[in-house]
């Protein structure tokens, strides 16, 4: 069976930072859930729950890992979808990020099954409007800005290498014409 991933940027508003993340589409999960052990490497703030609440695991057993006791709040992005959304933090999780029922209901995406390809044609139209920056730039906007950067320089290098490339194979065939002269004046020379 095929499992339907997307890449997402989360921003952590504390920090206003962008981070991109493979999310798991999952209409069997029954949330939004971030992996407790992702969230603590990447510095997320957490929120506490007033009660935790139990989660059961696709098996139906409670998950080892313990309740839902903490969540993060969070800009999510997609193409040119944005939305802020608050996400349960639990342990014990293959997947970084899914993104679950609740979520698929609420946007209803477009998804090829065969190609994986998700869009967000069916986005309710005040979809993360509200949210968009109104002054200067998010971290996760410096980020696809950094990245850009990066893209042109490095086509800027292949270009480079190219040139290089070229202007050596041109002094290559110059030396071979030489060789062939000079073995054509020897030979005349004979």
């Amino acid at each position: 069976m095929r499992e339907v991933t997307i890449k997402i940027g989360l921003e952590r508003l504390d920090m206003q930072e962008g981070i991109t993340v493979e999310v798991l589409l999952d209409s069997g999960a029954m949330g939004l859930v971030m992996s407790s052990e992702f969230a603590k490497k990447k510095g997320f703030k957490l929120k506490k729950l007033e009660r935790p609440i139990q989660v059961r695991n696709v098996d139906g057993l409670f998950n080892r890992e313990g309740p839902i006791e903490n969540t993060v709040e969070v800009n999510v992005y997609y193409k040119e979808h944005v939305e802020r959304t608050e996400i349960d933090v639990i342990g014990g999780q293959k997947w970084e990020v899914i993104l679950g029922m609740p979520w698929l209901a609420h946007h209803n995406p477009e998804i090829d099954w065969k190609t994986g390809e998700v869009k967000m044609t069916r986005c309710l139209e005040e979809c993360g409007k509200q949210w968009r920056p109104v002054q200067g730039k998010s971290g996760w906007e410096k980020q696809k800005e950094e990245e850009r950067k990066e893209k042109v320089e490095k086509r800027k290098e292949e270009k480079k290498k190219k040139k290089l490339k070229k202007g050596r194979t041109v002094e290559v065939r110059k030396i071979a014409e030489e060789w062939e002269i000079w073995d054509e004046e020897e030979e005349a020379a004979k």
